[in-house]
């Protein structure tokens, strides 16, 4: 039963290493860690460069020697693993205890939120290794509970919400009693965490992502991985469904960095839109106010049990520590910092149900049928295609099979010119 408890939302920051090119212009970092809980952002024993841009605010004397506290802080040093460790591991236990959880990444363009969640193939990203453990958690526990696994992983992009396992979309998003419904979306059958790697490959493929000035390779989307787990106990068929999100926000970049092209303009304004209603979100909760503007975007809608609902939730915050991010940075701590402040009713456990919960089948059957009419779309399409080249084809046959009979009809007028050309020769030399 819930309890009156309330919980934090865990906030983790993460300080990346400053970039070859940002150590050349310079060597000033504007985040001092002092321990594992607290850092100070822009401390007075470094020195201002002589280049400070004072028109883009930098120096804002206010901000110095601002102390900030953190759940846990992780500097350059940190792998994806030490992340993963603190701040994943835990969510797996509890998503197998039947809790519903969420982490996502917070920061600007080029601050590491990507290659936390994805990393690369040396260094797998938070996401390969929380569904790792899942894995291996649930092994011991097969003996008793059978267990169905499923992802599903869509963006928001120009807030419009699109599938990226199926490349399709926009899709349309319902108000369900059980939170926020994605029309069309059908969570993925996994067996392994190797499925996984394939999957999210296939995945990010299709996600917009756009050089920009900030990084050569940002993406514009905010990307969107949910594993869905059914656990059903083996002696009571009792079942219980639960959700693990985690949620790989684009990275926001003032106008004055961004390339002003139509299109990139265009993403960075829907961007900054939703990110702002993430932040008025993260305001009002941290405040207890009674309304929380969910509504405001399209990602927030989605995340709405993801930041004042009845899930342990965890928010990786990545910034740099570069002098020319100055801003920037300042700007994901304070966001970082207030979220910290965010209390929502004690986290509880999914009921076990003799049966799998009505709406469990209800957004299924939704997101088959809408599936299903987009494939039977796809096949009428195709059908059109494929009689249409049969016309041609079957033209084609009639063609060649008209000029066979005219050749050959050339070939007997021929035969009979020799003929009558050789009885004229005969009838000559006769005479």
């Amino acid at each position: 039963m819930p309890t009156n408890e309330t919980h934090n939302l865990k906030v983790v920051l993460r300080v990346r290493p400053l970039l070859r090119r940002e150590s050349k212009q310079t060597k000033r970092n504007v985040i001092r860690i002092v321990d594992e809980n607290t850092i100070i952002f822009d401390p007075t024993d470094g020195e201002m460069n002589a280049d400070y841009d004072i028109s883009r605010g930098y120096a804002s004397f206010a901000r110095k020697n601002l102390n900030l506290s953190f759940d846990r802080v992780f500097g350059s040093e940190a792998t994806n693993f030490d992340i993963f460790e603190y701040a994943m591991r835990p969510l797996v236990s509890a998503v197998l205890n039947g809790y519903n959880c969420s982490a996502f990444v917070y920061g600007v363009t080029g601050a590491g939120k990507t290659y936390t969640m994805l990393g690369t193939d040396r260094h797998r990203g938070v996401v390969y290794s929380t569904v790792d453990e899942l894995f291996k958690q649930i092994e011991p526990l097969s003996d008793k509970s059978s267990f169905d696994v499923r992802i599903s992983y869509v963006e928001v992009y120009n807030e419009q919400v699109r599938n990226l396992l199926t490349k399709s979309g926009p899709l349309k998003l319902r108000e369900h009693s059980t939170g926020v419904v994605i029309d069309g979306v059908a969570p993925h059958p996994i067996c392994c965490c190797d499925d996984v790697i394939g999957l999210l490959s296939f995945g990010n493929h299709n996600r917009a992502q756009h050089p920009t000035d900030a990084n050569y390779k940002s993406s514009r989307s905010h990307a969107i991985f949910q594993v869905h787990v059914v656990s059903t106990n083996k002696k009571s068929g009792l079942s219980r469904v639960v959700k693990l999100s985690m949620i790989d926000l684009a990275g926001s970049e003032r106008g004055s960095n961004a390339s002003h092209m139509d299109q990139r303009f265009k993403e960075g304004t829907c961007i900054n839109k939703s990110l702002l209603a993430l932040g008025n979100c993260i305001k009002k909760l941290a405040e207890g106010s009674k309304h929380i503007p969910y509504r405001d975007s399209n990602m927030t809608r989605i995340l709405k049990d993801s930041l004042g609902g009845n899930c342990k939730t965890v928010m990786i915050a990545n910034v740099s520590p570069a002098e020319r991010s100055y801003n920037e940075t300042y700007n994901t701590l304070i966001y970082a910092s207030s979220a910290r402040q965010i209390r929502t009713a004690a986290a509880t456990k999914t009921q076990l149900q003799t049966n799998l919960p009505k709406e469990y089948y209800a957004n299924n059957l939704a997101a088959q049928i809408s599936e299903t009419e987009q494939l039977q779309e796809r096949i009428q399409s195709l059908e059109k295609q494929v009689s249409s080249q049969a016309k041609v084809i079957e033209n084609y046959e009639s063609a060649q099979h008209g000029l066979v009979k005219l050749v050959k009809k050339i070939e007997t007028l021929k035969r009979k010119i020799d003929r009558s050309y050789h009885d004229l020769l005969s009838t000559r030399q006769r005479k």
